[in-house]
């Protein structure tokens, strides 16, 4: 009884786990680590003092060409264009959710001068909107 009491305690204490469909308003400031491809990156986000995360993040809304599909100029393309485009690699995240595919999350980037990440890949035809909850077939 007495290991049953404790238990409760325990699970009581640790709280509830975030909700999948939780999202973090932000802002958050990150520094961009690599870029994987047109739609994702790895970045450091600062959490809190001397607290930082390493997470890969993919840009909210949009898709682009994957790197290991048939549509590699295209990728290699987006890839390239949202490197340029990150510069330093100094951004703000924000809208933060889980990723459906798990291990990374979404987010809402934003440059220093305020340009959303998202709306310069779409307007420079590097990548599709990103239909919520379908995937895309074929080549943007």
């Amino acid at each position: 009884m007495k290991f049953i009491i404790i238990g409760a305690a325990a699970l009581m204490a640790a709280g509830t786990p975030a909700s999948a469909s939780e999202m973090l308003a932000g802002p958050y400031n990150a520094q961009v680590l690599r870029v994987i491809d047109g739609d994702t990156v790895e970045a450091r986000v600062r959490l809190w003092l001397d607290q930082d995360l390493t997470v890969r993040v993919r840009l909210r809304g949009i898709d682009a060409p994957e790197m290991h599909e048939d549509c590699a100029d295209a990728a290699e393309a987006s890839r390239t264009a949202l490197t340029r485009l990150l510069g330093a690699g100094a951004v703000t995240l924000t809208r933060i959710s889980y990723d459906k595919y798990g291990g990374r999350v979404d987010a809402a980037l934003s440059l220093a001068d305020g340009r959303d990440v998202s709306a310069v890949m779409l307007s420079g035809g590097y990548a599709r909107r990103w239909p919520k909850g379908k995937g895309v077939a074929g080549c943007p």
